[in-house]
């Protein structure tokens, strides 16, 4: 019991120092397009924080991730998360899961057009975080939780 305690908080530890890791990039607006055929652009959402998060139907932390999204889509009106499904069967294998799973955050079918705009990825998950002013601040491999997103807005913000 006591080692699963101890991995629990190492894996806090890391989860905190990867996103806390400081980009500072200004991003270029991106333009994606989501499989209700809605587009999106990053500007679209200046004044919000936007977590963009890539993920697949197959991966088990992906989808250990997905319900504290969702609840950070429901009770944070400043913030906005874009999920990018990679390494899928088919648009229409993506769109049942997300029916299914009862995704509330528009989902993006990745591609090289969508990876040149954001950023590629080494693992899956895999996140970046844009601050209100549309500046790439943070990126994470690996899964995170409401509550790591939470603390790094309030440490930013105060909120």
């Amino acid at each position: 019991m006591w080692i699963d305690a101890i991995i629990r908080t190492i894996v806090r530890a890391l989860t905190c120092a990867l996103l806390c890791l400081p980009l500072h990039a200004v991003a270029a607006d991106f333009t994606l397009q989501d499989i209700q055929g809605k587009t999106h652009h990053l500007s679209d959402y200046r004044g919000k924080w936007v977590l963009v998060n890539f993920w697949a139907t197959w991966c088990p932390p992906c989808k250990k991730e997905i319900p504290d999204l969702i609840d950070l889509q429901k009770t944070h009106k400043d913030l906005e998360v874009i999920g990018i499904a990679v390494d899928y069967e088919s648009g229409k294998a993506v769109a049942d899961f997300v029916r299914k799973v009862g995704i509330n955050y528009p989902i993006v079918l990745g591609n090289d057009a969508v990876f040149a705009q954001i950023g590629e990825m080494e693992v899956l998950p895999a996140s970046y975080l844009y601050s209100p002013s549309g500046e790439k601040v943070a990126y994470q491999e690996g899964a995170l939780t409401k509550e790591s997103i939470e603390n790094y807005i309030k440490s930013k913000h105060g909120h």
